[in-house]
């Protein structure tokens, strides 16, 4: 009877040790969960600025004028106007 209450006992520090050993996992795991969820955040912060400075240089590539745009991108546009006002 005296040796189940043994087994019984190591079996309880057995597992008061592995609950330790979680707790302290567990510690560990939410503190790198944060560390990592600041990075992200930063990068998708970073991200976002880049994105906006993309678009910003798309926007000054981009032409005023939609017509004139439709004329350089077709040469013969002028050569047929010209035949056509003769």
């Amino acid at each position: 009877m005296i040796s189940e209450f043994q087994d019984l006992s190591d079996k309880i520090d057995r597992l008061a040790q592995l609950a330790q050993t979680l707790r302290s996992e567990n510690y560990l795991l939410r503190q790198a969960n944060a560390l990592l969820s600041t990075e992200n955040l930063d990068f998708k912060n970073r991200l976002t600025e880049a994105q906006h400075r993309v678009e910003a240089l798309l926007s000054q590539l981009e032409p005023a004028d939609p017509d004139a745009d439709a004329e350089s991108a077709d040469p013969d546009a002028d050569h047929d106007d010209e035949e056509a006002a003769q």
